[in-house]
């Protein structure tokens, strides 16, 4: 029986200008596929697509206008794999629940969930029907932290939809990959001093390298048997 492969297949991630998106776009056009990259800036795509070199794609598109997401998989067309690992970063989500400003909060779900909704209506018309769609959350999802339990409410709400989704657009398989402490652009202003505090308890004593995880969306592509799962990718921090 032959080794799956995305070789000849087309891959779309959203989100694929940096951190784990740019390492799964990486990690898809390493096993053969085109890989079409979506991001909110253009200097960023232009630049994540000189690095990423032949086979590899891409175009600017705003997650929280549906009209520019419905134009970007237009543009698009046919294709077989849907990563997202689309977020707003930026959004503040820690802090004791009395002093939340609510309508900031609620903006902290347009690009994670919502977006995830609208890359996901808008790519179904092109999609293969024997195809996948991979999300992304993180460990605090199952592991809360103080101050912080709308990271664990947004991130639930991804796993949730996975599940749902992957019943209700069957034979797509959708699934959802969970990363734990991953040293992408987020990580920049972090000391190392921190870092390894953070890390040092864990049952592999390191922040993960975004290759590292790339490799479980790209597992989730290929698995043809898979769908409905959350994937953890935290290097043995739910063990602790």
């Amino acid at each position: 029986m032959p080794v799956p492969s995305l070789r000849g297949q087309r891959v779309v991630v959203l989100g694929g200008s940096s951190g784990i998106g740019y390492a799964v776009a990486e990690a898809a056009l390493a096993d053969g596929a085109q890989v079409i990259i979506g991001s909110s800036k253009s200097t960023n795509v232009e630049a994540a697509l000189a690095k990423l070199g032949p086979g590899a794609s891409g175009a600017v598109t705003n997650m929280r206008d549906e009209a520019a997401v419905q134009a970007f998989f237009d543009h698009v067309g046919p294709f077989d794999h849907l990563a997202y690992t689309a977020g707003d970063w930026d959004r503040a989500r820690a802090g004791p629940i009395a002093e939340l400003d609510l309508a900031a909060a609620a903006l902290g779900m347009e690009v994670r969930f919502w977006g995830a909704l609208r890359a996901i209506k808008h790519a179904l018309p092109h999609l293969s029907h024997k195809g996948s769609i991979t999300l992304t959350d993180g460990v605090r999802t199952h592991k809360p932290g103080k101050g912080m339990p709308l990271s664990s409410a947004f991130g639930g709400a991804i796993e949730h939809l996975a599940k749902g989704l992957a019943v209700d657009l069957a034979p797509v398989r959708v699934n959802s990959v969970c990363p734990g402490i991953v040293l992408t652009e987020v990580w920049n202003n972090v000391s190392e001093e921190r870092l390894t505090k953070m890390t040092a308890g864990l049952p592999l004593p390191q922040a993960g390298d975004p290759a590292d995880v790339a490799q479980a969306y790209i597992y989730l592509m290929k698995g043809g048997y898979t769908t409905g799962q959350v994937l953890i990718v935290d290097g043995g921090l739910m063990l602790v």
